[in-house]
């Protein structure tokens, strides 16, 4: 499993990369991104089916994540032995609660990195005011050089109270990673004890 590093410029920046809880499971999953619709974009599809028996037509043919099940409006139930099926189910749940809480942390350290090289972007623009100014209409007044003193002392305020932001949006998320994996490890203890018990014989 991939570590954590808190800082933000480690996040990958090419889109979210999953995390893989079973052995092979690389080798069928996906690399790229899950087609997340955009605020506007047109979603309608038929209906929405949770039965693995009424497959959708695009196919599943690899584990799902969250964002799968919101993007495709299907739940693929894994098919297994009705005696064992609840173990293995809560591990698949729980393993999708696990990289879900994954993905949201990453998510918020690119949206933390993007949201401060905005601020940035904006300390330029209201330097870049004063020196266009200076170049085209001379000397700039006392107003716009308190304008600019105040625009800028803004930004630094909203990127302490952005870092502080992360900082808590983090925390919280974190909390949630324990839970998934002590569920999907006991579910997947569990799922080992049994397939090692031998059958009664004949």
């Amino acid at each position: 499993m991939y570590s954590n590093n808190p800082s933000i410029t480690s996040v990958v920046s090419d889109g979210y990369v999953p995390y893989f809880y079973q052995a092979g499971l690389h080798q069928v999953y996906p690399l790229q991104p899950a087609n997340v619709p955009r605020p506007g974009q047109d979603t309608a599809r038929p209906s929405y089916t949770f039965s693995s028996d009424d497959s959708p037509p695009w196919g599943v043919n690899h584990a799902q994540t969250v964002e799968h099940i919101i993007a495709n409006g299907y739940f693929s139930i894994p098919k297994g032995d009705p005696v064992t099926a609840t173990i293995s189910d809560k591990m698949h749940t729980s393993g999708l609660g696990l990289d879900d809480a994954i993905s949201q942390v990453r998510q918020r350290y690119e949206l933390c990195r993007q949201n401060l090289y905005d601020m940035e972007l904006g300390k330029c623009a209201a330097m870049n005011a004063i020196y266009h100014h200076e170049a085209y209409a001379g000397p700039p007044a006392s107003k716009q050089m308190y304008a600019k003193h105040k625009a800028i002392q803004d930004l630094y305020e909203e990127q302490r109270t952005e870092r502080a932001a992360l900082w808590k949006d983090i925390s919280r998320l974190k909390m949630q990673i324990p839970e998934s994996a002590q569920l999907y490890l006991g579910a997947y203890r569990k799922s080992a004890i049994l397939a090692e018990e031998p059958g009664d014989s004949p």
